[in-house]
C-alpha cells in the first residue's frame, strides 16, 4: 500500500471536488455493469471506476464491451492516471488498485490468488482519499468482497448503495453488504442513478439553503436531544463531520429542514439511538498502515520490552478500539515477539470503547473472510481458527485483550501504560476536546511509555509531555513531568464524578475537671470564703463564687469569660499582674488597697491569686480572691500632709504599677513572640508533611480510581462470561433432563460428576450421589464388571461397549468412552445406556420369521404359526390347499379373523386363550366346525409354544389332522 494515503484526506486537490464512484462485481458482473451505464447518462456529474474480479492470466475485453453500453469514455487504468468526471475507468489484470490525490495508483498484487480482495482495497484508499465524495457500489457477485470497504465509505460520510440481493445474479456481496448495516440503500440496478441523483442534491439543499447560524442552531438542538435520550455530549466533535452524519439520517427520512428533523429526533427516541451509532464511526481493520505497525514491530516493543523482569507485566490501551481489530494486532505483535525472543510476561491490553455493540462484536473475537487482505497467511494460521463463515481469533491472543465500554472524554484513564494507541479518534474532535485528552495520555502512561496515534493526529502544542520517536507514523513517547496532572486541574476535565467527601468533625477531649463544687466551698472556707472565681493558666473563668458584680462585669463586644476583659476600672493592671506572677512562677499573689471603680464611686479592694494543684501536683488552676477594705474615718486634726504630696505619691505608685505591667506585658509579647515562632516551625513542617500527605492521597486516589475502573472493566468481562456459562448450563442441563439416554460422567478417580435421569434404570441414584465412588452406588442389574471396563478405558482410551439385558424384555447397549476436555486432555469417562430394547426385538421378530418358515416349509401336514398376540406368522402350503386360503389374505392377521371369520369359533378361543398359555404343550384337541367353503370338518388340534431364553421370542405352533369319519 502505498505510504502518500497518509495526508490524502488533507491534500485533495480541487480537480476531484466531484463524487467518485467505486463499483465492484465479481467474474460474472458483466451483465450488471452493461445494465447499469445504460440508465446513465453521460453528463451526470461523475466518474466511476469499475473493480470486477478479473482473471490475471488473460487480457480483458470489458473495456470495449462497455464503451457500447455508454458514450462516456471508457479506460483502462493506467498508473498516475487522473480521474476526470463523467469517465469510466476499468482495473487492468493482474493488479491491485489504489486512488491518491485523485490519481489512480497502480501495484503488483502482494497476496496470493484466492485471497485477493481488490474491490475492499480500492474502496477504502477512495474513502480515505475522496472521505465524503466517495461512493461506493456493490453490485452482482459471490463472496463478501466490498464489504469492508463499503464499511470504510459509509464511515466517512459517503454513500454505499448495493444491488437488491433479489435482483443479483449471485447476491453473495450485496447481500454481505446489506447484513453488516454499511448499505445507504439497497434497491434495483435501474433505480440507482434517480437515488443517487436525489442524495447528491438532498445533500446540498437543506444545508446550503439555511443559514448559518440557522444550521448551527438547528445542530445544537439536535445534540440536546441526543444527550438527553443517550446520555452522550457530542458538543465538542467536529460540527463538520456531525452534519454529514445528520444529513445521512435526514436523507433516510427525506427530510430537507435541520429543524423538522430536530423535531422528528425528540419524538422518536428510536431514531436519535440509531443517530447515535451513526455519530460512532466504526471504521477500523487488522494492522491498518502495515508500516506503522512494522515500526511497532521492530522498534517500539524491543524498546519497551527491554530489560525486563520475569514478573513484568505489559499493560496497553487502546482507546476507541471498535471491532477490536487494532487490538488484536497488538496482541498478535506481542505474541510474535515473545516467541522470538523467548521471553514470556503478562499481557494486558485494555481494549474500549463507546459503542456497546462493537464491543460485543469484538468480544467473540469472529471476523469475516475478507480479512485475508489484511492479515498474512502466515498469521491466519497461527493466530486464527477457520471457521464456515469466517476466522475466530484464537483463545491465547483473546485472553490477553478485556473488553469494556468506556467514554474516553469523561471516564477515568487506564494507568501505568507502557502502549496508549488512540489512532482516528481525535481527528471527529475540536481542538478543545483533543487538548484534554493528549495531557490525559501523558498522565496514563508510565514514564517513557508511548503514544501511538494515526498518520492525521498529533499532539500539538504539548512538546514539553512528549518527544517523538517516529514522525512519520505518530509515535510518541511520554517524558517524565508532572505538568500533565496539573493541566488535567487546570481544565477541569474531571474523569469520574467527584466523590462527596464528609467534613470530619473535629472532638475536643475534655481536660480532666476538677470537682469544683466541693473544692471551691472547702478552699473559700479555709481563706474566709472572699468573692471569688477560679480561671485557668490564660485568665478564663472555669467557677464563679460569691458575688464578684463588683469586680467584674461583662465584657463590651464578642462575648468572653476571660478575667481580665471583665475586670472593672482600676482592677485590670493589677490582675493581669497577679494572673501572670501566679501562672508564670506558681507563687501567691497578695496585692492591697487597689481602688475599683463600682457604680460612679471607688471602692478600695484587696486582691489574691493564689496557684490550684491537682491530685498529680500538676498546676491546672488559679483561684482569684476579692475582700473589700473599710476605709477609716479621717481624725478632725490638722492635716500633717499637702495634698500635693499625697497626690505624687498616688502618682508614683501608679507609675510603678505601669512600669511592672509593662515589664510582665514586654515577657509576655516575648514568649508570645517564641512561642508563635515555634509554633510556625511546627505549622510549616506540619504544612509540608500535609502537603505530601495529600499528594500521596492525591495519587492513592488516582490509582484507586484507575484500579476501579480496571476492575468495573473486568468484572464487565467476567460478567459477560458468567452469562455465556450460564447459557451454556442451561443448556446442558436442559439436555440432560430430556435426553432419554441413561449417562454418567466419572472423573480419573471414577467418581460421580453429574448424572442424567434415565441412568437411575441402572443405578439407584439421588442428586446427593455427586462426588461418591460410582462402586458404592447399588445397580439394578448384575453389571459389576461395568467398573474395570471404566477403569481399562481410562487406561488405554479404547472404547467400549456390550449390551445389558434387564428388566424382562429391556435391552440396554452400554457404551463407556473417554471424557475429553477442550484442551483434549483425558479427565474421566462417560458411561452411555442405551434403550436397545426395540431394536433387539425386530431383530428377534426377523427371525422368528425365519424359523415359523423354515418350521412349515419341512412339514406336510397343515400348520400355522402364530406370534403371542394370535397374528398368523406363516402357514404351510398344506394349510393353503386343505382350507382353499391365500397367503395374502392369511399372514399378518389373527387367527379370527381368516376367511371372512370362518375361523372365530369358541372351542379354538378356549384352546389358545384359556388351555394353552397354562400348558406347553397340548396334544390331540378335537375341534368340530362347519367351514363356508368345504363345510363340516373335524379336526385334531396339536399346539405347542415356543418361548426364547430372553423371552422376547413367543409363538405358538398349531398342527391339525382332518379325521375323516
Amino acid at each position: 500500500m502505498t505510504t502518500k494515503k497518509t495526508t490524502a484526506a488533507t491534500l485533495r486537490t480541487e480537480n476531484t471536488n466531484f463524487p467518485i464512484v467505486g463499483i465492484g462485481a465479481s467474474a460474472v458482473g458483466l451483465e450488471a455493469f452493461e445494465q447499469f451505464f445504460h440508465a446513465m447518462p453521460v453528463d451526470c456529474g461523475l466518474a466511476f471506476v469499475l473493480v470486477p474480479h478479473l482473471d490475471p492470466s488473460h487480457g480483458s475485453l470489458l473495456t470495449e464491451i462497455l464503451q457500447r453500453a455508454t458514450t462516456m469514455p471508457v479506460i483502462e487504468a493506467l498508473n498516475e492516471l487522473p480521474i476526470e468526471i463523467n469517465h469510466v475507468y476499468i482495473i487492468p489484470p493482474n493488479r491491485d488498485m489504489e486512488i491518491f490525490h485523485g490519481e489512480l495508483q497502480l501495484s503488483i498484487p502482494i497476496a496470493p490468488r484466492g485471497q485477493r480482495l481488490p474491490i475492499d482495497n480500492f474502496l477504502r484508499s477512495l474513502a480515505e482519499d475522496q472521505q465524503e465524495n466517495a461512493i461506493g457500489i456493490i453490485l452482482s457477485g459471490t463472496g463478501t468482497d466490498g464489504t469492508q470497504g463499503a464499511r470504510a465509505i459509509h464511515g466517512a460520510g459517503g454513500i454505499v448503495l448495493a444491488q437488491e440481493p433479489s435482483t443479483a445474479k449471485y447476491d453473495g456481496m450485496p447481500t454481505s453488504v446489506v447484513h453488516a448495516g454499511y448499505a445507504t440503500h439497497s434497491l434495483p440496478i435501474e433505480k440507482m442513478w434517480s437515488t443517487l441523483q436525489a442524495d447528491m442534491r438532498n445533500v446540498s439543499l437543506h444545508i446550503e439553503r439555511a443559514a448559518p447560524s440557522k444550521t448551527v442552531m438547528g445542530i445544537k438542538h439536535i445534540l440536546i436531544q441526543l444527550r438527553a435520550i443517550t446520555g452522550h455530549d457530542f458538543a465538542l466533535y467536529k460540527q463538520s463531520t456531525i452534519g454529514r452524519r445528520i444529513e445521512r439520517r435526514m436523507l433516510q427520512h427525506n427530510i430537507d429542514n435541520i429543524d423538522i428533523y430536530a423535531r422528528y429526533l425528540k419524538e422518536n427516541p428510536a431514531e436519535a439511538r440509531i443517530l447515535f451509532k451513526e455519530l460512532l464511526i466504526n471504521v477500523t481493520s487488522f494492522f491498518r498502515d502495515t508500516e506503522a505497525f512494522a515500526v511497532l514491530e521492530k522498534s517500539i516493543l524491543p524498546t519497551l520490552c527491554a530489560d525486563k523482569t520475569d514478573d513484568f507485566v505489559f499493560r496497553a490501551w487502546v482507546a476507541g478500539c471498535s471491532t477490536g481489530e487494532e487490538a488484536y494486532s497488538i496482541a498478535i505483535l506481542l505474541r510474535e515477539f515473545m516467541t522470538k525472543t523467548r521471553q514470556e510476561f503478562k499481557v494486558q491490553i485494555y481494549s474500549t470503547d463507546l459503542d456497546e455493540d462493537v464491543i460485543t462484536v469484538a468480544r467473540a473475537g469472529f471476523y469475516a473472510p475478507n480479512i485475508v487482505s489484511d492479515v498474512t497467511p502466515d498469521r491466519l494460521q497461527r493466530f486464527f481458527i477457520k471457521e464456515e463463515s469466517g476466522y475466530r481469533i484464537k483463545k491465547d491472543i483473546r485472553e490477553m485483550v478485556v473488553f469494556a465500554t468506556q467514554n474516553v472524554i469523561k471516564d477515568p484513564p487506564f494507568t501505568k501504560l507502557d502502549l496508549l494507541s488512540c489512532r482516528n479518534l481525535m481527528i471527529y474532535l475540536e481542538a478543545e476536546l483533543q487538548n484534554r485528552l493528549i495531557p490525559t495520555f501523558h498522565y496514563a502512561l508510565n514514564p517513557n511509555g508511548v503514544l501511538f496515534l494515526s498518520p492525521s493526529e498529533g499532539i500539538g502544542n504539548y512538546t514539553e509531555l512528549f518527544s517523538a520517536l517516529d514522525r512519520k507514523w505518530k509515535f510518541y513517547q511520554a517524558i517524565p513531568s508532572l505538568l500533565s496532572t496539573h493541566l488535567l486541574t487546570s481544565q477541569q476535565a474531571t474523569f469520574a464524578e467527584q466523590r462527596k467527601v464528609k467534613t470530619v468533625e473535629k472532638v475536643t477531649q475534655p481536660n480532666k475537671n476538677i470537682n469544683f463544687s466541693d473544692t471551691a466551698p472547702r478552699l473559700l472556707a479555709q481563706f474566709f470564703a472572699p468573692a471569688s472565681v477560679i480561671t485557668d493558666a490564660r485568665g478564663d473563668i472555669l467557677y464563679v463564687h460569691g458575688d464578684t458584680g463588683k469586680y467584674l462585669r461583662p465584657a463590651l463586644g464578642l462575648a468572653s469569660l476571660n478575667i481580665v476583659e471583665m475586670a472593672r476600672e482600676g482592677l485590670t493592671l493589677e490582675l493581669h499582674a497577679a494572673i501572670h506572677a501566679a501562672a508564670t512562677n506558681g507563687t501567691f499573689t497578695l496585692s492591697r488597697e487597689i481602688q475599683v471603680k463600682t457604680n460612679g464611686g471607688f471602692s478600695t479592694v484587696a486582691l489574691s491569686v493564689r496557684p490550684l494543684l491537682d491530685s498529680e501536683g500538676i498546676q491546672n488552676q488559679l483561684l482569684v480572691s476579692f475582700q473589700d477594705i473599710a476605709t477609716p474615718k479621717p481624725l478632725r486634726k490638722k492635716a500633717t500632709q499637702a495634698p500635693e504630696s499625697m497626690r505624687i505619691g498616688e502618682l508614683e505608685r501608679d507609675l510603678q504599677l505601669l512600669k511592672e505591667n509593662y515589664q510582665v506585658s514586654i515577657e509576655e509579647q516575648q514568649a508570645f513572640n517564641e512561642e508563635l515562632k515555634s509554633t510556625n516551625e511546627e505549622l510549616q513542617s506540619t504544612n509540608e508533611e500535609l502537603q505530601s500527605t495529600n499528594e500521596e492521597l492525591e495519587t492513592s486516589k488516582e490509582e484507586l480510581q484507575s484500579v476501579n475502573e480496571e476492575l468495573i472493566t473486568v468484572n464487565s468481562e467476567l460478567q459477560t462470561k458468567i452469562e455465556q456459562l450460564a447459557e451454556m448450563q442451561n443448556d446442558m442441563k436442559n439436555l440432560l433432563d430430556n435426553v432419554n439416554i441413561g449417562i454418567i460422567f466419572l472423573d480419573t478417580y471414577l467418581k460421580i460428576r453429574r448424572f442424567t435421569r434415565e441412568a437411575g434404570r441402572v443405578y439407584r441414584l439421588v442428586n446427593t450421589d455427586v462426588g461418591r465412588p460410582l462402586i458404592d452406588i447399588k445397580s439394578v442389574v448384575e453389571i459389576d464388571d461395568l467398573l474395570d471396563a471404566a477403569q481399562q478405558v481410562l487406561d488405554s482410551l479404547i472404547p467400549y461397549e456390550r449390551e445389558i439385558h434387564f428388566d424382562g424384555n429391556t435391552w440396554l447397549l452400554a457404551r463407556i468412552q473417554p471424557y475429553r476436555t477442550l484442551d483434549n486432555m483425558i479427565d474421566g469417562v462417560v458411561l452411555t445406556f442405551t434403550d436397545i430394547s426395540t431394536r433387539v426385538k425386530t431383530i428377534v421378530n426377523q427371525d422368528a420369521l425365519l424359523l415359523a418358515d423354515g418350521i412349515v416349509n419341512t412339514i406336510r401336514e397343515p400348520v400355522l404359526v402364530l406370534d403371542s398376540n394370535l397374528v398368523i406368522v406363516s402357514a404351510s402350503p398344506s394349510f393353503y390347499t386343505l382350507f382353499h386360503a391365500k397367503q395374502e389374505d392369511t399372514v399378518g392377521r389373527k387367527i379370527y379373523h381368516l376367511g371372512n371369520k370362518q375361523w372365530n369359533i369358541p372351542a379354538l378361543h378356549e384352546l389358545l386363550e384359556n388351555i394353552l398359555p397354562h400348558s406347553q404343550v397340548v396334544e390331540n384337541y378335537e375341534l368340530k366346525h362347519d367351514f363356508p367353503v368345504i363345510g363340516q370338518l373335524k379336526l385334531q388340534l396339536n399346539a405347542r409354544r415356543i418361548v426364547s431364553d430372553t423371552g422376547l421370542l413367543q409363538l405358538i405352533l398349531l398342527s391339525m389332522d382332518a379325521i375323516h369319519d
